[in-house]
């Protein structure tokens, strides 16, 4: 089929063979979106089917040099995933809440890890190094699609900032984990365990948070007096180079961007960045999520491995798949009540942290990159095969928990109280009490004008063409944001 294609054009021109794959990447991952779609997956899920579809062990359509050439899609996404995530870091809400906030996510993440950690290592007989890297990828959990559900139920209250604070930090302990346990995985493979194996990750990722913060605060001041056009390309500039920087020194740049979008929220206030980002870098994580599912290895799930003794992966990946939630859930459950949270928040904040797929995707291709063969192997696809299970149920347990935690109703009653109508002598017939309740909601709705969302439009002015908008190419610019 196309694989013989390939090879063909692969003699003739690598340019070629590139671009063509980078195309059929984009192009399955977008199609792949219209069937999933209307079942109400998320994206990730229709981008990582469709790497698999395309990967070698399906209809193996592109080449493997090009899947190994693109290792670097995958640190520039985490650099845009973990820029956006800064943003809900802002000082004023963790001031209020922070030490509580610590106490729940220290201990929903870290519960998380001890149990994959106990059942891998002492009930399943796992490697011991490759059960400690397991545990430590547990404990990240994936913002974008508790982020989404949000938006999409328009929730407020102490449960929606509880959640959002709680899954951002969540990130920033997984990261660290994570740098402990590949460590020590390292230096016992190696057969040299010394203490300085495990604190010199620590300092150095502790380097790459401060470096980050310095990179934000030089951010804000060359974003100044830019004109719309010229702040996506500087931003763009600053994340590609601290990713460099970080390559060279070959750590994650995950914390680092974190602190980066954390310090210019909080110096700027300016979320306007933060949406021209975010609607600009859908290709990007889509080739990565691609990316993902071309390096899943279905065979690898029903067969075992040096790191997994006689499990088979599937076992493992399901068994990972239950017992991380269960961590998550009685993790956040107890946090919640050494927090003092009440019983909305410590009863179902586990079920929105059920969602894992970013974060822990890079980590796992890290962690392959890093301890290669093998085991690197493993790692990734009981990892991947787990993040396309917790998307299929994460955005629906999310927003089953928004809905238990009272944070958003579908009941006209909750949104708009009954007005107590005293002792009138002609009550009102239930039809005038509807139409009195929508009146109401209607006049406290926010004035809207813009059919778009705030990213697109965010995007859009920064390009300054915004020439054709819904059949209105004769509002002119000046004209539009007079509007908006």
């Amino acid at each position: 089929m196309l694989s013989g294609f390939y090879e063909k054009l692969a003699n003739g021109s690598q340019v070629s063979m590139i671009i063509i794959s980078i195309a059929l990447m984009l192009i399955s991952g977008f199609a792949m979106t219209r069937i999933t779609k209307p079942l109400r997956l998320p994206n990730v899920t229709a981008y990582i089917v469709a790497g698999i579809i395309l990967g070698p062990y399906c209809l193996n359509l592109v080449p493997q040099k090009v899947i190994s050439g693109m290792d670097f899609i995958a640190d520039i996404a985490l650099a845009f995933i973990a820029f956006s995530t800064g943003e809900f870091f802002r000082f004023s809400t963790l001031k209020k809440s922070g030490k509580k906030v610590m106490i729940i996510t220290l201990m929903e993440s870290l519960m998380a890890s001890l149990l994959i950690f106990l059942v891998s290592y002492y009930v399943l007989k796992l490697d011991l190094n490759f059960s400690v890297i397991l545990a430590a990828l547990a404990a990240a959990t994936a913002p974008a699609s508790t982020v989404m559900t949000i938006r999409q139920t328009g929730a407020k209250g102490d449960f929606v900032e509880t959640l959002l604070q709680v899954v951002a930090l969540d990130d920033v302990v997984g990261l660290i984990a994570y740098s402990v346990a590949i460590s020590v995985a390292l230096a016992a493979m190696t057969g040299s365990f010394e203490v300085v194996h495990v604190i010199k990750p620590i300092l150095l990722n502790t380097a790459t948070f401060v470096l980050g913060g310095i990179f934000g605060f030089l951010l804000k001041i060359l974003l100044e007096k830019r004109s719309t056009d010229n702040r996506l390309i500087v931003s763009i500039a600053v994340l590609f180079t601290y990713c460099g920087i970080c390559a060279l020194l070959d750590v994650s740049p995950l914390l680092g961007c974190m602190s980066m979008g954390m310090i210019y929220i909080n110096l700027s206030n300016d979320e306007r960045l933060f949406k021209q980002l975010n609607y600009f870098s859908p290709p990007i994580l889509l080739l990565f999520f691609v990316r993902s599912g071309l390096n899943f290895d279905l065979a690898a799930l029903v067969n075992t491995s040096e790191m997994v003794d006689s499990v088979s992966l599937l076992t493992v990946g399901i068994i990972y798949f239950f017992v991380r939630i269960v961590g998550k859930y009685v993790g956040a459950f107890v946090g919640c009540m050494f927090a003092g949270k009440n019983k909305l928040v410590r009863n179902y904040l586990g079920l929105a942290l059920i969602p894992q797929a970013g974060v822990a995707i890079g980590l796992a291709a890290m962690g392959a990159r890093t301890l290669g063969g093998d085991a690197g192997k493993s790692l990734e696809t009981i990892i991947l095969a787990s993040s396309v299970l917790y998307e299929l149920i994460g955005p629906a347990c999310a927003k089953l928990s928004l809905y238990l935690s009272k944070s958003y109703s579908n009941k006209l009653e909750d949104l708009v109280p009954q007005v107590d109508e005293g002792s009138s002598e002609n009550p009102k017939s239930e039809v005038e009490k509807l139409i009195e309740r929508i009146q109401t909601i209607q006049q406290q709705l926010p004035k809207h004008y813009n059919p778009y969302a705030d990213d697109e439009q965010a995007f859009s002015e920064a390009a300054e063409q915004q020439d054709y908008f819904e059949g209105r190419p004769h509002i002119n610019v000046v004209k539009r944001r007079q509007m908006y």
